[in-house]
């Protein structure tokens, strides 16, 4: 029976990290091995007390960088599994026997569909596009997961990247052809949406995706994100 290590990056989730821990431990099958890894990237607004009220968990420090965090998290995991989730992604019910179910079919890495907390067109759209299994319709708010085995064959999340670490991997997978989309939903929040607004957040990561596209460095895509996203 496979082992799942849930391997979660936070910095100053105060405010979302109760509702994800008790989301995750409600939904969780209970069934086959698993734990959960939190990695914190140095959060200084009170979310790793939050985190220590909790049973079971891994709390795991390390330098603020998603893809450092994540990498970090990986090291230190011990099952043959990893399902790599934001703090504000919600998996459906019993998510961790459909993806023991999907690694039995010999698919060692995948994602499922997902939503928004929000409804607005724009939106609707968007998460419509993620029940295609192309690698276009990606992102890391639809989670992830991958045997380790093939983690550690692709040298995992590329650290270059403080932005986009998500689309880079799931590339990687692609061309390993055993990516999978599970036709479940992870239901995501808007809030970056919200606070940015939805056109001009959805225009500007557009304008990133194609900038990486036409061979943009990470560290470009790092400027223009902190230029012109909140």
């Amino acid at each position: 029976m496979n082992k799942i290590s849930i391997i979660i990056p936070i910095f100053n989730e105060v405010n979302a990290i109760d509702r994800f821990l008790e989301h995750l431990y409600t939904s969780i099958s209970k069934t086959i091995p698993y734990e959960i890894i939190i990695v914190d990237g140095g959060s200084t607004d009170g979310s790793q007390n939050k985190v220590k009220k909790y049973p079971n968990i891994v709390l795991f420090n390390t330098e603020k960088g998603r893809a450092k965090q994540l990498n970090a998290g990986a090291k230190i995991a011990t099952g043959s599994l990893f399902y790599f989730l934001h703090c504000d992604s919600f998996p459906p019910e019993n998510f961790d026997l459909d993806i023991i179910a999907q690694i039995r079919k010999e698919n060692k890495a995948g994602c499922f569909r997902m939503k928004f907390d929000f409804a607005h067109p724009v939106l609707l759209v968007s998460q419509w596009f993620t029940r295609f299994n192309f690698s276009s319709c990606r992102g890391g708010d639809q989670s992830l997961f991958v045997t380790k085995k093939l983690f550690t064959e692709i040298d995992g999340y590329d650290e270059q990247f403080t932005i986009y670490e998500d689309n880079e991997i799931i590339k990687k997978l692609y061309d390993k052809k055993h990516f999978t989309v599970i036709p479940k939903y992870v239901i995501t929040s808007a809030r970056k949406y919200q606070k940015n607004g939805v056109y001009r957040l959805q225009y500007h990561f557009t304008i990133i995706h194609l900038k990486r596209r036409l061979g943009h460095s990470a560290e470009g895509l790092l400027r223009y994100y902190k230029k012109n996203i909140k």
